[in-house]
């Protein structure tokens, strides 16, 4: 696929108003943005709302705290729960997925001797949490490797291979971070199931990115965040957990409604600023006047695209990656002995900024070093020629 035929599929497929919608970010022009899956980029119609919240807020907190608060956050449980496809009732939301993972692990009641089961895919702040928690209890971490191009078979088998009966949860990614991957998290949730183990997800690329049916995935906990695809604003993310547990999950923070249980507890931590959360009916609102649809195509077509480009330029082969076509992530491997370590990786992460002008994630897994790429809606297929060709002068 050329750039000239991306960039005329995507006339064709989104219409003459794409260009236009590029300008709903106050991205730096000057830089291209291929990150998108790290902190995501908030669209101006968000901030804007969000904006427009910490106005009313501030105009008088006593009405703000005392009538307006609850039933705005009540809106936006909603509005979150629509987009998973699930009940707002089975919803809370938390600040991000690492604070949903952190509370499920606190509510979980782990003893010494326990153990749990996590792949070498996890996020690195999931995996410290769950070592703190363990440490804390007595119980243990264990790792399973899974090869970055496993069938989902063969993952299921290999988390099968190391359930025990001192397991006490399987902790995996539905799109994990370093790999840009999918876990067939329904089917390990059914492993783990007929050993009554319970299965927590990492679903931080989920919302947005994936059509997330959380009442049919058969799993224990789920959490994950609608500011990285879902265009919401930062700090904002959904914590479902099914019923059988929802009396024993409380938040981190005990406040006010904690008396009244899940989800209603998580609703009023204090005095933080909820204008994240309160702006989460407008993501929504701002995503699918886009076209749920139309983004995600768009977003797997151009990373598509971006994933051939830059491994023809530097000469690699992608038969070791995964091509999952529903993804908005792609990985690209560097050549053999670029970035296998984190300080290098750092170090080429900083020189692509600086000398080829992009923003991109670069990762030291399993001793090698990979380019992750994204793609949104304000990305053009030009934007990773440009990647394509400075990348390949840089490491030569």
């Amino acid at each position: 696929m050329t750039a000239d035929v991306a960039a005329e599929g995507s006339n064709e497929l989104w219409g003459p108003d794409w260009p236009g919608v590029r300008e709903s970010w106050s991205l730096d022009p000057h830089r291209a943005h291929l990150n998108h899956g790290s902190f995501g980029a908030v669209p101006g119609p968000v901030r804007e709302a969000q904006d427009r919240w910490r106005d009313l807020i501030d105009a008088n907190p006593m009405r703000y705290f005392r009538t307006i608060r609850t039933p705005s956050i009540v809106a936006a449980r909603q509005a979150g729960a629509s987009l998973l496809q699930t009940s707002p009732e089975a919803v809370a939301l938390v600040a991000n997925a690492t604070a949903g993972v952190s509370t499920v692990l606190a509510g979980l009641g782990l003893r010494a001797g326990d153990e749990i089961v996590l792949t070498d895919h996890a996020y690195g702040a999931v995996a410290l949490a769950a070592k703190r928690f363990a440490r804390a209890a007595g119980a243990r971490v264990a790792s399973v490797k899974i090869a970055l191009t496993a069938s989902d078979e063969e993952v299921v088998q290999r988390l099968a291979e190391a359930v025990g009966p001192r397991t006490r949860l399987v902790l995996v990614d539905q799109v994990t971070s370093p790999t840009a991957r999918a876990f067939p998290v329904g089917g390990i949730a059914e492993m783990a199931r007929s050993h009554d183990v319970p299965t927590l997800v990492d679903g931080a690329h989920a919302p947005g990115m994936l059509d997330v049916r959380l009442d049919s995935l058969g799993v224990d906990f789920w959490v994950g965040n609608f500011h990285k695809w879902a265009f919401a604003a930062r700090s904002v993310a959904a914590l479902w957990v099914a019923p059988r547990w929802r009396e024993s999950i409380r938040p981190l923070v005990i406040s006010w409604n904690d008396e009244q249980g899940y989800p209603t507890s998580f609703d009023q931590q204090g005095t933080t600023d909820d204008s994240a959360w309160l702006s989460l009916p407008d993501a929504v609102r701002f995503f699918e006047d886009l076209g749920v649809d139309r983004v995600r195509r768009h977003n797997s077509t151009l990373v598509a695209y971006a994933q051939e480009t830059l491994a023809t330029a530097l000469g690699v082969s992608l038969a070791d990656v995964c091509s999952d076509p529903r993804m908005s992530m792609r990985l690209v491997p560097l050549p053999r002995g670029v970035a296998t370590t984190e300080e290098q990786a750092a170090r080429l992460y900083a020189s692509i900024a600086d000398k080829i002008g992009a923003e991109v994630a670069v990762i030291s897994w399993s001793g090698r070093g990979w380019i992750r790429l994204s793609a949104q809606v304000y990305n053009a297929p030009a934007e990773y020629d440009q990647l394509a060709v400075g990348l390949s002068d840089l490491i030569r």
